[in-house]
């Protein structure tokens, strides 16, 4: 690791591992941090966003390929965060787009691109993140012979299958580059790939084997040298994201990642509320992620990128997903600069549905989702639903009774909002596509019910015949008489 003293030109680029939530991304994250922290997790399913420091001597020592290929890096390592399966957490935000440098999505490889799949897929697209995919669990394809203990490399293992078995293969990649292809992207395996900004690295893998993890992080660490040099170059004034607070015996800390500069355990902070007005406050305990580790080592300062966790001197209101940048007395241009970040963040619609989560990085992927799904949105906050987003709801019996509907993620009803919600609907849950797919569906049924009503309102129609034998008078008035054929 870099003493104290020293400082990288070039910063460690921060990797999302993300995916479905079962395709195993927290089994492929662990075969690159050699760990077990998935069998200690509930349901084997992530529950909270962590983030693992990764020096260049470790992955050096995981993927002896980077010596024999003669790969020369620059990189210090990576900041790896895993992320819960839904798409709301791969939209880890920062001002003009993605905190993300590069993504890994994991796709089972004989699941293919699932509903939470395609939502990744999309943040990914929206926030212009480069990624690669690893196609896990070749394992699974039956006959497959893993070339581990021969020390096989990838290709030559992939190309010695038996011919049935390198059949259901090409078939399963295939279809799925068949599928990003609808997303607009261009896809092979990375073996036969030679210009990566033109197409999407597919590598093969098992979590369960090991198989293919070398190529992945080789893979890795050749596209970050290669393509994000530049975007690597170390700012000098530290700016992070809160991820989320946590609270221990010791007090509360905000776990964070700092993207950019230097932070100083002596600096002044200036974190942003929903509103985008900077709180100020100085730092009491900051204590960085050990590498390799969930455990965290006190420090007097930390260079990008980095996971950390500080506890404030100042009782401020934190949200998940909020900015903080270095306060040099210059508040009015961070209030600006917070608020040009919020707005961009949180585009809403003239008129609309109510929209709720639980931090900033779900919610405007959410409002992304929803927009997607043809969905308008009048306001959108971060919280629980409250009194107020009901009454705001309910102004729009006024205007739109297809908008009187509210929609949570990660977020429940206040005591208050219940007792007053009346018939205005509340969709919420903690996968974003079944929130999505939900509020479509009512969507659909409220427009039939509202087409219905309007229908039924209207005078009834009835169709008449004239009795040309009993016309009485022709003008002024026609008098005759009719037979009611329908209505």
């Amino acid at each position: 690791m870099t003493p104290p003293h020293q400082t990288h030109n070039i910063r460690q680029p921060i990797v999302t591992i993300c995916g479905h939530v079962d395709h195993g991304k927290t089994s492929i994250l662990d075969c690159l941090r050699d760990s077990s922290i998935q069998e200690g997790e509930a349901g084997a399913i992530t529950q909270k966003i962590s983030f693992t420091s990764y020096p260049i001597s470790q992955l050096k020592k995981a993927c002896p390929l980077i010596e024999k290929r003669g790969l020369k890096l620059d990189i210090p390592g990576f900041l790896l965060i895993d992320t819960p399966g839904h798409a709301a957490f791969t939209n880890l935000r920062k001002r003009g787009g993605s905190l993300a440098d590069l993504a890994v999505l994991v796709i089972d490889v004989n699941e293919g691109i699932k509903p939470q799949t395609s939502e990744v897929i999309q943040i990914l697209k929206h926030n212009k993140t480069p990624f690669m995919i690893a196609l896990n669990k070749i394992d699974n394809i039956s006959g497959w012979r893993s070339g581990v203990k021969e020390q096989m490399e990838l290709q030559r293992s992939i190309e010695t299958q038996p011919a049935r078995v390198k059949q259901i293969f090409d078939e399963r990649y295939l279809t799925i580059i068949g599928a990003l292809n609808s997303y607009g992207f261009d896809a092979d395996l990375y073996y036969n790939i030679t210009d990566f900004t033109q197409k999407i690295a597919l590598i093969p893998c098992s979590a369960k084997t090991k198989e293919g993890i070398q190529e992945l992080i080789m893979m890795l660490c050749g596209l970050s040298q290669r393509y994000l040099s530049e975007k690597l170059k170390l700012g000098k004034e530290a700016k992070g994201v809160i991820l989320e607070i946590k609270k221990e015996k010791a007090g509360s800390y905000a776990e964070s990642i700092l993207y950019d500069g230097v932070l100083s355990k002596t600096d002044e902070i200036a974190v942003a509320n929903i509103e985008g007005k900077p709180s100020i406050t100085r730092i009491r305990v900051l204590e960085e992620i050990e590498p390799l580790s969930d455990k965290f080592k006190p420090k007097e300062k930390i260079q990008a990128a980095s996971g950390f966790r500080m506890q404030l001197t100042e009782k401020i209101d934190i949200l998940p997903g909020m900015p903080f940048t270095l306060y040099k007395g210059n508040k009015e241009a961070i209030e600006k600069e917070f608020k040009k970040e919020l707005t961009e963040a949180l585009k809403t619609d003239k008129q609309g549905i109510i929209v709720k989560a639980d931090s900033l990085g779900s919610l405007e992927a959410l409002l992304t989702l929803l927009k997607q799904a043809n969905i308008p949105i009048l306001k959108a906050g971060i919280g629980n639903i409250n009194k107020t987003d009901i009454i705001n709801a309910k102004a729009n019996l006024e205007i739109n009774e297809l908008d009187t509907m509210i929609v949570g993620f990660n977020s429940t009803l206040d005591e208050e909002a219940d007792k007053i919600k009346g018939n205005i609907k509340i969709i919420t849950d903690k996968v974003v596509y079944k929130l999505i797919e939900n509020s479509v569906k009512y969507r659909d049924e409220k427009r039939r019910e509202l087409e219905k009503n309007r229908l039924m309102g209207l005078s009834t129609i009835c169709k008449l015949k004239i009795l040309h034998q009993y016309v009485f008078r022709n003008t002024k008035p026609a008098i005759f008489g009719v037979k009611i054929e329908g209505g």
